[in-house]
């Protein structure tokens, strides 16, 4: 049938990279570095996106939209954000094509047409929403601004990966201003709490919730909080960031409120943000040899049925009873295919269901009517089992969420496993070419430390865990007294 997979265990990377084209998700375009991520993928983002709304939402949110090219001015305003994503930056300098007149057919670039200034398309949207937020606050009853966009950024990649990292890519960024450090402090938290819990309760990857080194900061941030998972290959993926901006961008774009004693001051701000990154992390702490495997909650599809049967008398009862069932699934909220094509034999349609991660499939055939019963099968454990069709549609409810739990259970089962704690540089480095994983170390606390660390190892903290135990060691390398562990790991 084709669909054979490259092994996790024969190439990690060869078997992701096949899993995204063949289990329907994206494709390479035209563009370099860029993908187009087709009906099942979107599908998959579309669940996502609207979950994660309605929490943005239920926290006080409301959605915007900003232009997608940010004048260079602008850009520069904030020094450290702007020196930050400088190398990535795409610019538009011209705005018009004309004919080659030395090659018919050919365009080239107008140089009548070189724009007064330079445009850059956004790798992310602080410059144009801070200078945007300088006319629309004034006043402390302007406050809290609470504003999320869903958009697509761009920043010019080198090695591109489909989801992982691709030189355009669909994402949400919020962007908060307030009266007091105290409330941007709460906000940024707030909504690491939210990415946390739609990771861990929709995608059912468990994360740690952290803060950066200053090392490893957004640029023109003065904290960064993050989520960091771990993929079944050994290394971290940051799932989600959330920043403290303070007062920098205020300051950089002169956005001031007068408080209730009518004094002015330079308002507080957050920035915080998820992309289709997230689709990358679910395919590698899930999916296996087989194909994706699908937590039921976003899935696109959660059910397929298909139909066993010969002959046309044999099809029209089979056809009656499966659309019985799926429309009382639907009645459930559970999204469900009945896989009536006749181009396809069953065989051929469990293979693409399961490559694809449908978490639940059942096969209903003629015998099973006349026993009144229906084959289901589980996607994450492979398990096939004969159940009675009374009540069948609240039994697979039912089963969904045990899906739902077993998938998370089994993701916390292995990064508990692989999460190791070292004493020593030989523990350390042993720990990384071993079973890799999350390796909690003491470390003195210096940029220098850090960044030789990563020159050695290539792993890098992926952050310094919230509500960390004080304890007091050695740093792994230098031998300097430390006061906590930090995790880290290789990623990517």
């Amino acid at each position: 049938m084709g669909k054979e997979l490259t092994t996790r265990a024969e190439d990690y990377s060869q078997w992701y990279n096949e899993l995204v084209v063949k289990g329907q998700l994206a494709d390479h375009s035209a563009v370099r570095g860029c993908m187009v991520i087709k009906p099942y993928g979107y599908a998959l983002w579309e669940n996502m996106r609207d979950q994660l709304d309605k929490m943005f939402k239920e926290t006080g949110h409301v959605n915007a939209y900003f232009p997608l090219f940010v004048p260079k001015s602008l850009f520069e305003a904030e020094e450290k954000n702007a020196e930050g994503f400088a190398k990535e930056c795409a610019i538009v300098t011209h705005y018009r094509l004309k004919s080659d007149p030395d090659n018919k057919g050919k365009l080239i670039v107008d140089p009548d047409a070189k724009l007064e200034e330079e445009l850059i398309i956004r790798p992310t949207s602080e410059a144009i929403i801070w200078n945007t937020y300088k006319g629309w606050i004034q006043s402390y009853r302007d406050l809290p601004l609470l504003i999320n966009q869903w958009a697509n950024v761009v920043r010019w990649e080198m090695r591109t990966r489909l989801f992982l990292r691709t030189a355009e890519f669909l994402w949400q960024e919020g962007h908060t201003a307030h009266a007091t450090k105290e409330e941007a402090v709460e906000e940024t938290l707030k909504m690491l709490d939210v990415y946390a819990a739609f990771v861990e309760e929709y995608m059912a990857v468990p994360v740690i919730r952290g803060v950066k080194t200053p090392n490893e900061r957004f640029a023109g941030a003065e904290d960064t909080y993050c989520i960091e998972a771990l993929m079944q290959d050994g290394k971290a993926l940051q799932a989600g960031t959330s920043h403290f901006l303070g007062q920098n961008f205020a300051k950089a774009f002169d956005v001031k409120f007068s408080d209730k004693n009518n004094k002015l001051d330079y308002v507080w701000a957050t920035s915080w943000g998820v992309s289709t990154r997230l689709i990358g992390a679910l395919i590698m702490a899930h999916s296996d040899d087989q194909g994706l495997v699908m937590p039921p909650r976003i899935a696109p599809l959660q059910v397929v049925i298909v139909p066993i049967y010969k002959g046309e008398e044999g099809k029209m009862l089979v056809d009656n009873k499966a659309i019985e069932i799926m429309d009382g699934l639907k009645k459930l909220g559970i999204r469900v295919k009945y896989d009536d094509n006749d181009n396809a034999r069953p065989g051929w349609k469990f293979a693409e269901h399961e490559l694809k991660g449908v978490p639940v499939r059942i096969a209903l055939g003629m015998r099973d009517l006349e026993n009144n019963v229906v084959e289901l099968a589980r996607r994450d454990t492979k398990e096939k089992f004969t159940v009675s069709l009374d009540g069948i549609e609240n039994y697979i409810q039912k089963l969904l969420e045990d899906i739902q739990q077993n998938i998370y259970d089994r993701a916390l089962a292995f990064r508990t496993e692989h999460t190791t704690e070292a004493n020593s540089w030989e523990e350390f480095t042993s720990i990384l070419d071993g079973k890799a994983g999350f390796v909690s170390a003491h470390w003195d606390g210096t940029a220098e430390t850090e960044e030789k660390i990563k020159q050695e190892s290539k792993a890098t903290i992926r952050c310094i865990p919230l509500r960390n135990t004080h304890e007091d060691g050695k740093c792994i390398l230098t031998g300097n007294p430390s006061t906590q562990r930090v995790l880290f790991a290789r990623a990517y």
